[in-house]
């Protein structure tokens, strides 16, 4: 008869074979998403020591703590000594941040594994290895409780060598528990025991796509589809295949490419890469630099908050480049920071960039360095429960990696989303007491109604009547609206991306700043805009009209509401006696214009009379033509010598001169028999509708 012991021995030999089995699932979305999908699942690499250490001193900042009557385990206080050799390589730390959010994520049911196997209980380890011990459990699973390959030059440290025998001897145990983990949540595997939005964040997270922004200061559009298609990528329409080397341009950003996510690793080693060429920043940070950048002048300049990445700065930047424009960009206090920020904008070309150490709540409103701030970015620190890769986003953008404890449950607790909103509500009616500005863009990458739309509304809600500013207003989104659904969420004036395979979350929001019709501007400047556009070009914008006396002395229009249906320039105004005085004087440069380009016709006309008239003398109709033009006339149509009329008096007739050559026409009723030519006439056709005439000049 067997004893207890020898009986569970048996017992795990003979169910050792379902149990790795069972404990194989893995713990990711990727092994759970549809098998009809073309994902590609890369096979992942053993970790070194080194991320092992640096992983669980990240967990340990970051886990979850619970109250003292239900602690399972004691993770101690004094963190592991890392190794210095590649503790700030940018890959490296991605590593380690990436498998402590993924054993965060399972916190509770590793450590419902460590205790249900008896492993405290049966060994003396040191508390302070249990993040160590948690972290490696979790990579241990991952691989199906297969050993762990490393090169031979790896470096090897005691404390991992320790901890990784110790869970090589409890193999079986450890199988064992998971397996009836997943039994005891009837679960096809343990990823489903995670809550739903969890799930549904790293199914999105093994599909989405790389974005990249072309750094058009050292490189053309051009030249980096022709790189690119020098190395094998082709350029399609939409990304449906990820297994090709394909890329695809954005429909909001002229300047965004988008790459399958596979295709990471072979990017990272161009030159485009290397060079700064071509820069991957996610997709929201492009949306929010685009929209300032149709919403300002030449020499308007822009002020930049909370941006995280110097990408989006740079961005920015060479996207004003070829504008007097200025960038301010606040908050950036330490020197050494100051220092790492003008080394990385020379090296991408920015030119245009201010940097303001101050944090945007200490700057006044009238701070005389912003007079010329016509825009301001905020990017207010928000919740990113939009983001499909936390780990990825947060790194990349320099957020608070204390949210990655919250994002991995879900979502935040009450207390500090409503510590978020008031941060956003703060900010935002802070940009709103610049006197100068006259436009604002709210970006922001979640999908937390109180981050997004209720901030914006309490705005503007709140802004005092008392204060002798034009209030601000909602705006409709500036950028194109692709598909249907963007149209649809973009309804209530505000520009919504959800979450999903292809992109992550964002809201982006405009307020711009009623026009105030007291302001006015001089017909100088609105020539010199025009001329500067192209549009007037050949008239000699600086030179005084000879009619201006008289054009003061005529009758002012009644005075006109200003024209909000271009958020390009909802800063510049006029009233209605300039806007008078600027249609007639442009109207006087079309006309003078005209006559030029006539004149230099009047020495053709006979020419062109006498070849029409050869021309029909020997095409002669074989009978009448019989129009109701004909029937109304009773004797021969002489020449007209003047279609003009007087022009009425306070209103603008731009003329425009035409050359009609009518065809051959048989008058039946005409004694001096068929007239068969007509001469070439100048009509001059009045358009009466300045309005219109004047905004497609694009003058207002």
């Amino acid at each position: 008869m067997l004893d207890p012991t020898s009986e569970r021995d048996l017992f795990d030999q003979e169910n050792m074979e379902e149990i790795s089995q069972l404990a194989s699932l893995e713990m990711s979305g990727d092994v759970v998403a549809n098998t009809n999908s073309s994902t590609v699942v890369l096979e992942k690499p053993s970790y070194p020591d080194s991320v092992y250490v640096t992983a669980a001193n990240i967990f340990q900042g970051i886990r979850i703590q619970r109250s003292p009557d239900k602690v399972i385990i004691n993770y101690g206080s004094e963190p592991l000594q890392p190794s210095s050799s590649r503790s700030e390589d940018e890959s490296f730390q991605r590593l380690s941040y990436e498998l402590a959010f993924s054993t965060l994520k399972y916190q509770d049911i590793l450590e419902s594994i460590l205790i249900d196997s008896y492993i405290f209980s049966s060994t003396t380890i040191a508390s302070q290895l249990n993040s160590l011990i948690i972290v490696m459990l979790y990579d241990f699973q991952d691989r199906k409780f297969q050993p762990r390959i490393l090169s031979e030059n790896e470096e090897t440290i005691p404390e991992v060598q320790e901890v990784e025998n110790l869970l090589n001897g409890f193999k079986t145990k450890l199988a064992a528990a998971l397996a009836r983990c997943r039994i005891k949540h009837d679960a096809l595997s343990i990823y489903h025991i995670l809550p739903e939005t969890v799930r549904k964040q790293e199914q999105r997270a093994s599909t989405l796509p790389l974005y990249a922004w072309i750094n058009t200061s050292k490189i053309s559009l051009e030249e980096v589809y022709n790189n690119l298609r020098r190395k094998g990528y082709s350029k399609v329409k939409s990304i449906t295949s990820v297994n090709e080397k394909v890329y695809a341009v954005d429909q909001h950003c002229f300047n965004v490419l988008i790459f399958p996510a596979h295709l990471k690793t072979d990017l990272l080693n161009i030159d485009l890469i290397k060079d700064y060429k071509l820069i991957f920043q996610d997709k929201s940070r492009s949306l929010a630099v685009h929209s300032v950048k149709a919403l300002i002048n030449i020499d308007d300049d822009v002020l930049m908050v909370n941006t995280g990445s110097w990408y989006t700065v740079a961005h920015m930047s060479i996207l004003t480049s070829g504008h007097t424009s200025k960038i301010f960009v606040c908050g950036i206090q330490q020197e050494e920071k100051d220092f790492n920020a003008r080394k990385l904008f020379t090296r991408m070309g920015c030119q245009n960039i201010e940097i303001l150490h101050e944090t945007f709540l200490s700057i006044e409103s009238k701070d005389h360095r912003l007079q010329n701030v016509k825009v301001i970015l905020l990017l207010p620190r928000c919740s990113s429960l939009g983001v499909s890769n936390p780990v990825e986003f947060i790194l990349n953008e320099h957020e608070d990696k204390s949210l990655l404890q919250d994002l991995s449950q879900g979502g935040l607790p009450k207390d500090k989303l409503e510590t978020l909103v008031q941060q956003q509500f703060e900010q935002l009616t802070h940009a709103m007491k610049f006197t100068k500005v006259q436009a604002i863009v709210y970006c922001t990458c979640s999908v937390s109604k109180e981050e997004n739309e209720d901030v914006v509304e309490k705005a503007l809600e709140y802004q005092s009547s008392g204060v002798k500013m034009q209030p601000y207003r909602l705006s409709p989104p500036v950028l194109p609206l692709c598909t249907l659904k963007e149209i649809e969420l973009s309804m209530d004036r505000f520009f919504r991306l959800e979450p999903s395979d292809m992109n992550n979350g964002c809201f982006l929001s405009i307020l711009t700043r009623e026009r105030d019709p007291s302001e006015t501007v001089s017909v100088k400047d609105v020539l010199a805009r025009a001329a500067a556009k192209g549009l007037l070009e050949g008239v000699e914008v600086g030179k005084t009209l000879k009619r201006d006396k008289k054009r003061k002395k005529s009758k002012a229009l009644p005075s006109r509401a200003p024209h909000h249906g271009d958020p390009l320039r909802d800063h510049l105004a006029v009233d209605g006696n300039d806007t008078s005085n600027v249609q007639m004087k442009i109207s006087e440069l079309l006309h003078r214009e005209s006559k030029i380009s006539t004149s230099t016709k009047m020495s053709a006309p006979a020419k062109t009379v006498s070849q029409a008239g050869t021309s029909s003398q020997v095409r002669k109709p074989s009978k009448p033509l019989s129009t109701p033009l004909v029937r109304n006339f009773s004797r021969p149509v002489e020449r007209p010598t003047n279609f003009v009329r007087a022009r009425p008096e306070g209103k603008v007739i731009p003329l425009k001169p035409i050359e009609i050559v009518l065809p051959p026409v048989i008058f039946p009723l005409s004694s001096q028999g068929p007239r068969v030519q007509m001469p070439a006439t100048h009509f001059y056709y009045r358009f009466i509708g300045s309005k219109r005439f004047c905004s497609s000049l694009g003058l207002f």
